[in-house]
């Protein structure tokens, strides 16, 4: 029956538009479209030009470097992983021992010099709200051998990490001292990632998750405001040995 169904679906249509083939073509969109635009297809995105530009084009500060993603460690996580522990004390005043980032959350370049706020939508165009998972020092342990395993992801500055090239945990140190096994810690991380998700099985064992109302793009944007300028450089926070 379902196969009955699912045949209707597909010659229903066909029927309607009096059998016409239907063809595909694939179109690489590169800067050589710009060359000759679609004078319709300006004119309709003209009238929505002065409501986009309102959102995207104001200034919030500036960097002093272009920085963009990668693994073990990069620039735009670097500094994503730091923001987070800034803005971390939401809960009682006190910031989070670490911040982490995912590597493949962070969807856009940050520009040399200006940064205006559609950059940062752009880097962090998802509705992920700054969340604190407090675990313990056991579990800690297994979510450095799961950023290990996905070869790095984007970790604050307090964070020391030695890995392999095909993904094993070497060393782990936390402000330059190694894991208490019992200890508590607090990390500063995404609601997405605390519910374990792009492969961060370790965040799901947190003893307590506190989930904020503050967006990280929002967080990004608030740290550049209050800067003015902001700054990034590879410390070897996640590095890999043979």
């Amino acid at each position: 029956m379902r196969r009955k169904i699912l045949i209707l679906f597909l010659l229903v249509p066909m029927y309607c538009l009096g059998q016409r083939q239907i063809v595909t073509e694939r179109i690489e969109v590169t800067n050589r479209l710009d060359a000759q635009p679609d004078k319709e297809a300006l004119a309709v995105m003209e009238k929505f030009k002065p409501a986009v530009d309102s959102v995207m084009a104001p200034v919030l500060g500036k960097s002093l470097v272009g920085m963009s993603a990668g693994r073990p460690e990069s620039l735009l996580s670097n500094w994503a992983a730091d923001v987070l522990v800034e803005f971390s004390d939401f809960l009682d005043g006190k910031k989070a021992d670490m911040g982490l980032v995912n590597v493949g959350g962070l969807r856009n370049n940050m520009p040399k010099g200006t940064i205006r706020r559609g950059d940062i939508i752009l880097i962090s165009p998802f509705d992920n709200r700054l969340a604190i998972a407090q675990l313990k020092g056991s579990d800690l342990m297994g979510l450095f051998q799961d950023i290990a395993a996905v070869r790095g992801e984007g970790v604050s500055h307090e964070v020391k990490l030695e890995i392999t090239p095909d993904g094993k945990l070497l060393d782990a140190k936390l402000n330059g001292k190694t894991i208490d096994p019992e200890r508590i810690y607090r990390i500063a991380t995404l609601d997405y990632l605390a519910e374990g998700n792009d492969k961060m099985y370790s965040l799901k064992k947190a003893v307590k998750l506190d989930v904020s109302n503050l967006f990280t793009r929002d967080c990004m944007m608030n740290s550049i405001q209050q800067h003015k300028t902001i700054n990034s450089s590879i410390e070897g926070r996640i590095v890999i040995k043979n």
